[in-house]
């Protein structure tokens, strides 16, 4: 018999700037001034909480380019320093915090998800990236990123190490014993002697291990090296998928992966990006995407267009239909991209301003618009496919759009059984079903 986790939708929400739009902090209610406020993301995960979310994340990023005046400075607070705040706050919540394995001291980013973890009594996971820009690269003494196989072989040692560290020793193992004088019992605390191509540590850990086992690890890498590294590792994947094709051709991919590396055929869970414009009726869903894509900075958007498609879009007639684009055979650039925008083309036959919409509020990820229920007819679908253990929110604007999701999806979704209407554990694992480890 499925568990309850196992018969309903996990949901998450990625929490970047006053929304993943391009142009939210352009709109009249626009949450831009409290992007270095504190209150303002504890108030969103409390909103994410009060809509029984699995889970918070943050995304990073370890530079900040600074030339344009159109720069958004999103990632003001360490990811791990905004969720200890967040923490105390919220009581049930998931958070998830991005870790580089490029550029992180597996010794402290484990002591601090650790630490972390026993502060929420269980509600934390991590997100495995190896970074993306050189720029990154310069602030950590680097010259630029170590090619991507590279990235890969240290991200994969980095997790072994983690594992290491998150299990090196048991809090059982803390006696305190005020009769005898023992404070530890240290035939259960060993050094873990770790030495590996990149690391070197001694051990353990000063933590000992979480009341969740350890914590959870998710991953994102949609590479060939990406999705080998989430079947060895990961609990549940961050995926890209704009339509019900790409998303069966991913869980495949990891499926084919885990049963190389797992002799159990252990379930990785697969949460792909959502962004929801959501109505009463599907006019007035339509009349959310139109507002925020009118205040669309043309200029910027249509460069950004221009070099995924590796032609110039300058001139194109913003209201026109998109002009016919080479199939994916004659593309000579990165075609993962390519592939989603032909993909958004062929499905929805957008003027070239309702493709830059398209593409500023997720960039390719699955894009809803309509009433709760037509919203929630596509999350039941991908579900019930299999392609889909749940979602990892995307909104358009904050708070604006999550607020929605929460008071209009949000209770379509428990409607129908697919959505938890209390939370039933305490940890992130019991969230999403997962062993405790």
């Amino acid at each position: 018999m499925k568990s309850t986790q196992d018969q309903q939708l996990n949901i998450g929400v990625l929490l970047y700037g006053c929304g993943h739009h391009q142009a939210a902090w352009l709109m009249p209610d626009s949450s831009i001034g409290r992007i270095g406020d504190i209150s303002y993301y504890q108030s969103l995960a409390q909103l994410a909480e009060r809509g029984y979310f699995d889970a918070v994340f943050f995304a990073d990023s370890q530079s900040f380019p600074g030339k344009h005046s159109t720069d958004m400075p999103a990632f003001w607070f360490d990811p791990v320093v905004n969720l200890t705040a967040i923490s105390q706050v919220t009581e049930h919540v998931g958070l998830v915090s991005t870790i580089s394995s490029t550029f992180s001291n597996p010794f402290t980013a484990s002591r601090q998800l650790l630490s972390l973890d026993h502060i929420t009594n269980g509600r934390v996971g991590w997100n495995l990236v190896t970074s993306m820009t050189d720029l990154e690269a310069l602030n950590h003494g680097m010259e630029s990123l170590p090619p991507h196989d590279k990235r890969y072989e240290k991200a994969d040692e980095f997790a072994d190490l983690m594992n290491k560290l998150f299990l090196s020793w048991d809090g059982n193992d803390f006696v305190h014993q005020r009769e005898t004088g023992e404070l530890i019992d240290p035939s259960g605390i060993r050094p873990i002697n770790h030495e590996g191509t990149y690391f070197k540590v001694h051990g353990p850990s000063t933590t000992p291990k979480s009341p969740q086992g350890k914590p959870v690890l998710m991953q994102a890498g949609a590479s060939k090296p990406g999705v080998a590294l989430a079947a060895k590792y990961a609990d549940a994947v961050y995926s890209v998928s704009w339509n019900l094709k790409q998303a069966k051709r991913f869980r495949e991919k990891l499926d084919e992966q885990v049963h190389q590396h797992d002799a159990n055929q252990r379930h990785v869970k697969v949460f792909p990006g959502l962004v929801t414009y959501v109505g009463h009726t599907r006019e007035e869903a339509l009349a959310k995407k139109a507002a925020l894509d009118e205040q669309l900075p043309l200029e910027t958007a249509l460069k950004q267009l221009s070099y995924f498609i590796r032609q110039d879009c300058s001139d194109w007639e913003i209201d026109q239909p998109v002009p016919p684009l080479p199939p994916v055979e004659e593309f000579t650039g990165p075609v993962g991209r390519y592939e989603t925008i032909l993909e958004i083309i062929n499905d929805t036959q957008p003027t070239v301003r309702e493709l830059l919409g398209y593409l500023s509020a997720g960039g390719g990820h699955l894009t809803l618009i309509g009433t709760p229920e037509e919203i929630a007819d596509q999350m039941e679908l991908w579900f019930k496919a299999g392609v889909a253990d749940g979602f990892n929110l995307m909104p358009p604007t904050l708070p604006g759009s999550l607020d929605d999701f929460v008071e209009l999806i949000v209770p379509e979704l428990q409607k129908r059984g697919l959505f938890r209407t209390n939370y039933e554990g305490q940890t992130l694992r019991e969230h999403f079903g997962l062993p405790l480890k």
